[in-house]
């Protein structure tokens, strides 16, 4: 089992919209990075819910992964936000997974606050904060979670 950070804006699809879905399609990555690591998960894996773009950011709750990797049809749609002209059914550029609700953090860990751990220093989300979905390593999970449930 693996552990991931995914990152979503809470006013378009925060904590609360996923715990009233259950589970829902973690779809508009257009990041190469973040997608092949999404093509990494399994079915189980577990998944800190970071708010970005808010005040504060920061992890909010835990998800796990219901549905591995397949085709992002939003970059099909001329409609969507996520539309990609080179991306179609027949040759797909994007993917997406399906999360399943776990909970919410009884605290909200703010960026700020992870920042100023020092055992959390050498997560990537201190080096690479502009990416959407980024491996956890399980100390770092662990501790995040026992932070955000304590």
């Amino acid at each position: 089992m693996k552990h991931w950070l995914m990152k979503s804006e809470p006013d378009s699809f925060g904590i609360d919209t996923l715990k009233k879905k259950r589970v829902a399609p973690w779809d508009g990555v257009r990041n190469y990075q973040a997608r092949n690591f999404m093509r990494e998960m399994a079915v189980g894996d577990r998944v800190l819910f970071y708010h970005s773009n808010a005040e504060p950011s920061g992890v909010a709750g835990l998800a796990k992964v219901a549905r591995t990797v397949y085709p992002d049809h939003t970059s099909w749609d001329p409609k969507s936000p996520y539309f990609d002209a080179a991306s179609t059914p027949e040759k797909p550029r994007w993917d997406m997974v399906d999360v399943r609700y776990v909970s919410t953090l009884k605290n909200f860990l703010p960026l700020g606050e992870l920042r100023d751990i020092a055992e959390l220093a050498e997560m990537l989300l201190f080096q690479r904060s502009r990416l959407s979905v980024q491996p956890v390593e399980q100390r770092h999970y662990d501790l995040i979670v026992k932070l955000g449930n304590g």
